[in-house]
């Protein structure tokens, strides 16, 4: 009786080998459209998004994917290889910031309202709060208090499926706000807090004040 591989015997996958046995191999342009810069259609994307995820992990292996937003452009680009990213107010947990001094690595998803293709963009990091690197935000309404320096490393188009799955932008799947409880009373009960919930409307006011 032929006797099972090893890999098999466990609960999961733990090695690439038998990854790859159940995927081909990545072909075409899933290959060659990843570029080691910025190119015209790259920028020109940052340029339209005011969206952007990005991710990072510490050394010791915490990690964070944070929201960032702002206008359409907010994230600076210098040239072919360099992003400006600002730190704008926020819960001041730092989780990013660490895990930036920790192992200096980002992964970011750009993200364009009403567009199914994303832009992911992967590369080292820095934290500059020198007036020279906080200079493009200075017209904010808060202007930063530190900027993340992102040097590319990888840039690339990524496909429209998983938008076309989910129909992100179609209205016709939008929820309304009333099917979840309010973020007051969420939080309130995950804290076990004795204090009355904040309304969602109390809360957006709070918001505006802090953008």
């Amino acid at each position: 009786m032929t006797e099972t591989p090893a890999r098999y015997k466990v609960d999961g996958i733990v090695d690439a080998e038998r990854l790859r046995e159940l995927y081909a191999p990545a072909r075409g342009r899933a290959v060659t459209k990843e570029l080691p810069k910025l190119d015209r259609h790259c920028r020109s994307f940052i340029a339209l998004s005011p969206f952007v995820v990005l991710a990072s992990g510490a050394a010791g292996g915490h990690l964070d994917a944070s929201p960032r937003g702002g206008e359409p452009g907010f994230v600076h680009v210098r040239g072919d290889h360099v992003l400006l990213i600002p730190d704008s107010p926020g819960n001041n947990r730092l989780d990013t910031m660490e895990n930036i001094l920790s192992s200096g690595k980002v992964g970011l998803l750009f993200l364009v309202p009403g567009i199914d293709e994303t832009l992911r963009v992967n590369g080292t990091a820095r934290i500059l709060d020198a007036p020279a690197a906080l200079a493009p935000f200075a017209a904010s309404k808060r202007p930063p208090k530190c900027a993340i320096e992102v040097t590319v490393a990888q840039a690339y188009l990524h496909c429209a499926k998983a938008f076309m799955r989910s129909r992100l932008w179609d209205p016709a799947t939008h929820v309304e706000r009333s099917v979840l409880p309010t973020t007051g009373e969420m939080l309130r009960e995950q804290t076990g807090s004795a204090e009355p919930a904040e309304t969602q409307a109390e809360m957006i006011e709070r918001y505006k004040a802090l953008l």
